[in-house]
């Protein structure tokens, strides 16, 4: 007769309610397959545990190695944009170069109140070390490349300012020259030069405003220079006359004439037909009387006919 044990069910109260009797025989198989279940199952928890294990370190090495790369693709951007301040501060000294030759090349100075490209004083920025390592931090780039940003930044307002000056200069300058007559006022010859002379209809020595050419009446005259008519009409012995302001201080005049071809206040440009030569007022024959007045006193017409 096989052993038995029994096992008993107590209540809350501590009576039995339920006496079970187990061969040890089958105790023994009962806990042998607890034992089994216990070791399968610690085996299984075990192998999760070190999966999740396994797992979590493949995913950390996963971040981390992708958040080397984006390191590294931040730093070759950062080296990328430092070769580029490089770059747009060789543009800017360019640009300040040819300014500088502009102004020489024109004649126009830079007044005191304009600052240099960096400041009153400033010197040209050393350029960036693009080419560290990637391995290395680029903290010290950074903020360098934050500076220099900046001195770009204000050395790209001083150059337009200087530019804006430097073309309000030229177009001053191209005025003046549109308004300076440097062109034959007409065809035909020289006939009496700008100076003293001996006056054809007294003998007696006299001072001549102007240059004469002679011609043959009818023959077109043109203005020398850009400007605004400012008299049409006779006047004594100039007879038919046309007078023509420039600006600058600079007048001329024409007299002598056929005809006049222009009104006054009517703007004119250089080589616009404004008269055909004549022979009114006091005159030997059909010719032009043609004078530059500066500031209001006659200069030699000669000085300015480039033609």
């Amino acid at each position: 007769m096989s052993e038995k044990t029994s096992f008993y069910i107590l209540n809350h109260t501590g009576k039995t309610v339920k006496q079970l009797a187990v061969s040890r025989r089958h105790l023994r198989i009962a806990i042998g397959f607890l034992a089994f279940f216990l070791l399968i199952s610690a085996a299984i928890l075990v192998d999760y545990l070190n999966l999740k294990i396994t797992f979590n370190k493949q995913k950390v090495k996963n971040t981390i190695a992708k958040q080397s790369d984006e390191i590294l693709n931040q730093r070759k951007q950062i080296q990328k944009f430092a070769d580029e301040i490089n770059s747009l501060k060789s543009s800017l000294v360019k640009l300040n170069t040819f300014e500088q030759k502009l102004r020489i090349i024109a004649n126009i100075e830079k007044s005191s109140e304009e600052d240099s490209l960096f400041g009153v004083g400033g010197s040209i920025p050393e350029d960036l070390d693009s080419q560290l390592p990637l391995t290395e931090k680029h903290n010290n780039l950074l903020r360098e490349m934050h500076k220099q940003t900046k001195e770009l930044t204000l050395a790209s307002i001083n150059q337009e300012k200087v530019f804006e000056s430097l073309y309000e200069g030229l177009k001053s300058q191209r005025n003046l020259l549109s308004s300076t007559p440097s062109i034959r006022p007409t065809e035909g010859w020289l006939s009496s030069g700008f100076g003293y002379r001996v006056s054809p209809f007294t003998g007696l020595r006299e001072f001549h405003k102007g240059l004469d050419f002679a011609g043959r009446k009818g023959t077109e005259i043109i203005a020398p220079a850009d400007g605004v008519v400012s008299f049409v009409g006779r006047n004594g012995s100039y007879g038919k006359m046309i007078k023509i302001d420039h600006g600058h201080g600079i007048v001329t005049r024409y007299g002598h004439l056929q005809k006049a071809l222009k009104k006054r206040g009517e703007a004119v440009k250089r080589g616009d037909v404004i008269a055909l030569m004549g022979n009114t007022g006091r005159s030997t024959g059909p010719h032009l009387h043609y004078e530059v007045l500066l500031n209001g006193l006659p200069v030699n017409p000669k000085k300015y006919i480039l033609n």
